[in-house]
């Protein structure tokens, strides 16, 4: 069984996927500047890497729920 906030965690993960992804074609499509490209850019990654923390995390507490 689940926890309550498994299923929260990992659909909020796969949303900070998602929308750093956007962030990133956003930016280079949008942005004509290269600093202001890359700043967009790094803050898109670091979207998704706090969107893959919490899917990992979120796979972690139901793994630890079978036990």
């Amino acid at each position: 069984m689940l926890r309550p906030g498994a299923f929260g965690m990992r659909f909020v993960g796969f949303l900070l996927l998602l929308t750093g992804w956007l962030l990133v074609l956003a930016a280079i499509v949008l942005l004509a500047s290269p600093a202001s490209r890359a700043g967009f850019v790094l803050a898109g990654v670091a979207v998704e890497a706090l969107g893959l923390t919490f899917v990992i995390r979120s796979h972690l507490i139901a793994r630890e729920d079978k036990r």
